[in-house]
């Protein structure tokens, strides 16, 4: 089918305009402070917007993609108030206009991106899974033509992300269309830099399972022809494709970039090769001036309809960051309806005792059972059922479309969780040790974000379980904590249970839940005698944020988690010590630690991380600043040395937090 080209020259002409009204009149009034021009990518990108036409296609775009936007139908004055980081739009002020997000009530969607080179490519990837998830596992007729798209400049195939998403689509053959717009240059650094020949295409040519086209993108038969020939391979359920066009970028990287690095004669024939003329060459001049007329009159519409807007109330500025009641308009299971089982929050005194990884693994279990839009996944969580044997039997029980193993890339592992969250799954991603989340930082970061940065918009719920901590010995790679540093990164829960029936509750209330959670899995309690308790039931949940008494006292107050819960018990012995175990670090029970400081007067904080910025300093800068007055001592800390675990037992036992350690902290405090 020939394209509508009156509505794609219309689209192009809208682009066109509110890019001349940004350039010359909203930055220079500083209205925008920061400003892409689409031109040149602006003709292909809306070609491309026009072919999706399923309810449930997605689209994930980087800061020059507004043109593709204005093709699935976001209004234009939504485009210019976000630049304006007015109320409303795409986040209410809180991002800056170039982050795109569309929650499409009438068609596909375009899914949030984010501001960092690459990161769109997993969370497409894992759209796409999740496509083929519900079409093949869930029988869902509604997904049975859907795909997943992903925007990229040549410069973001030198990325962790794009070979990640790669891998992933190719391995698994999903409907995920790879659209690179070549414009040579990465800011100021040429594709050359980027890939061998600047060619990404051309250096594809063999990766197997990979449909690959490449052409002229300001061409506009030759453009549309690949486009819908690309659309249609995915679409069709062959295997992913990618699509490498060439365009000029016509401005600058940004506004503010003079482009000083070019020629002349390079500018000059980026500007010969602008595909608004050979568009116009398609119709009638009459047909086209008229549709510049009305192309800037909706612009300067859109203006002023935007400027009418206001700030964001600042008092807004905080909400959304947890759910709060009001539902997000995409993702996660709870936008599609899910309701939670009913739930309990007694566990039984009686009954055998289990360890931690037989309750984690029956929790895994009964939630795979009654839930068919969980899935497991990670890093041998299939067959060898875990290097911490906490998913063994599972793939056996569940199928390899429920839990299985996925490719070496933790970052990989995360973006596609963020994925098959929006596409309305429950993904539950293993990363193998807590040091190996390093390299998917940016996407716990961005998803974490994400229902805040889009207003409520979208959210993706996730359960991150991340095994960590010493055990028999430690070392700098498998030993780390560090839990701190998902308390500082807005938007996730941080459960760090330190037993059976903690771990059960908390587990279970992540994976019925409504936002992101890193559940954090003791190496040394996954196993120990102390850490075992009788299974609480298929009912048990404990809510986020409810510390839990392990000893009642009257002299002191220690406040712990993990596994120096064990080791405070010890140490309290013959004491009148209340030992506190928070279970979440986020949110954390400051009202149970302030009420047993009040009473007790006293308080020590252990924890394993490093003092140094730990959450200790969180715990003790809130006693110190609230309960001052009622403190006969000052509030003291016991971690570790700021440095990383030792690899000897004798090395790593001296810098962690010893039972004879904590007493003789606690008798200084009681002298």
């Amino acid at each position: 089918m020939a394209p509508d080209w009156r509505k794609a020259a219309s689209l192009l002409l809208l682009s066109r305009a509110l890019d001349a009204l940004e350039e010359t009149r909203l930055v220079p009034e500083k209205k925008v402070l920061y400003q892409f021009s689409a031109r040149g990518h602006d003709m292909a990108q809306i070609l491309l917007g026009l072919q999706l036409t399923d309810p449930n296609d997605a689209i994930c775009g980087y800061y020059r993609s507004r043109p593709v936007l204005l093709a699935l139908g976001v209004d234009p004055a939504d485009a210019l108030g976000s630049s304006m980081a007015r109320e409303g739009g795409y986040s209410d002020g809180r991002d800056i206009g170039a982050v795109f997000n569309y929650p499409n009530p009438k068609g596909p969607s375009a899914l949030p991106m984010c501001g960092g080179v690459g990161a769109q490519y997993t969370p497409t990837a894992g759209w796409a899974q999740g496509v083929e998830y519900r079409r093949t596992v869930l029988d869902d007729p509604a997904y049975a033509k859907a795909i997943g798209v992903v925007l990229g400049g040549d410069a973001s195939v030198a990325t962790n992300g794009f070979w990640s998403a790669l891998t992933m689509a190719t391995t698994l053959k999903l409907p995920m269309l790879f659209y690179i717009e070549d414009n040579g240059f990465g800011i100021s650094v040429p594709g050359e830099y980027q890939t061998p020949g600047s060619d990404i295409a051309a250096n594809l040519a063999s990766f197997k399972n990979l449909h690959i086209l490449s052409g002229d993108g300001t061409a506009p038969q030759e453009a549309a022809r690949l486009i819908a020939d690309a659309v249609s391979h995915v679409r069709g359920r062959n295997g992913p494709c990618l699509l490498r066009l060439t365009v000029p970028r016509l401005e600058g990287h940004s506004f503010q970039d003079t482009q000083a690095y070019k020629s002349k004669a390079t500018v000059d024939a980026e500007w010969a090769r602008d595909p608004l003329p050979k568009l116009r060459a398609l119709l009638d001049e009459r047909d086209w001036n008229q549709l510049s007329a009305e192309a800037d009159g909706i612009a300067e519409e859109a203006r002023a309809r935007a400027e009418a807007r206001g700030v964001s109330e600042p008092k807004r500025v905080t909400r959304h960051v947890f759910f709060e009641g009001e539902m997000q308009q995409k993702g996660g299971q709870w936008r599609e309806g899910y309701v939670a089982p009913a739930s309990t929050g007694e566990a039984p005194q009686s009954g055998q005792r289990i360890n931690m990884v037989t309750a984690i693994r029956r929790v895994l279990d009964h939630e795979l059972s009654v839930n068919p839009k969980v899935l497991v996944f990670g890093e041998d969580v299939g067959p060898k059922g875990g290097v911490h044997a906490v998913t063994m039997g599972l793939q056996e029980k569940f199928g390899r479309d429920r839990v299985f193993d996925t490719s070496l890339s933790e970052e990989g592992i995360i973006g596609r969780a963020v994925g098959m969250a929006l596409c309305g799954l429950v993904p539950v991603p293993e990363i193998q040790f807590r040091k190996y989340a390093e390299p998917a930082t940016e996407q716990l970061t961005d998803c974490g974000s994400m229902r805040w940065r889009t207003n409520n918009r979208f959210a993706a719920p996730i359960v991150v379980r991340i095994p960590g901590g010493f055990f028999k010995c430690g070392d700098p790679w498998h030993s780390q904590t560090n839990e701190v540093q998902f308390v500082h990164s807005p938007g996730w829960m941080v459960a760090v249970p330190s037993n059976a029936e903690d771990a059960t509750g908390l587990l279970r209330a992540a994976l019925r839940g409504n936002d992101p959670v890193i559940f954090f899995e003791h190496r040394a309690m996954l196993d120990a005698p102390s850490a075992r308790r009788p299974y609480p039931g298929d009912d048990f949940v404990l809510p986020f944020g409810k510390a839990r008494t392990v000893r009642a006292g009257r002299d002191i107050t220690l406040v712990t988690w993990g596994a120096m819960v064990e080791r405070c018990e010890q140490a309290a012995e013959g004491l009148s010590a209340e030992v506190i175990d928070l279970r979440t670090l986020m949110p954390w029970d400051r009202a149970a630690v302030l009420d047993s400081v009040r009473r007790t007067r006293r308080c020590l904080i252990v924890h394993e991380d490093l003092m140094s910025a730990g959450f200790g300093a969180e715990i003790a800068a809130v006693v110190a600043e609230e309960a001052f007055f009622d403190l006969d001592a000052p509030v003291s800390r016991l971690a570790m040395p700021d440095i990383p675990s030792p690899h000897n037992p004798v090395l790593m036992e001296a810098a962690l937090p010893s039972v004879e350690g904590i007493r003789a902290r606690m008798e200084e405090l009681l002298g």
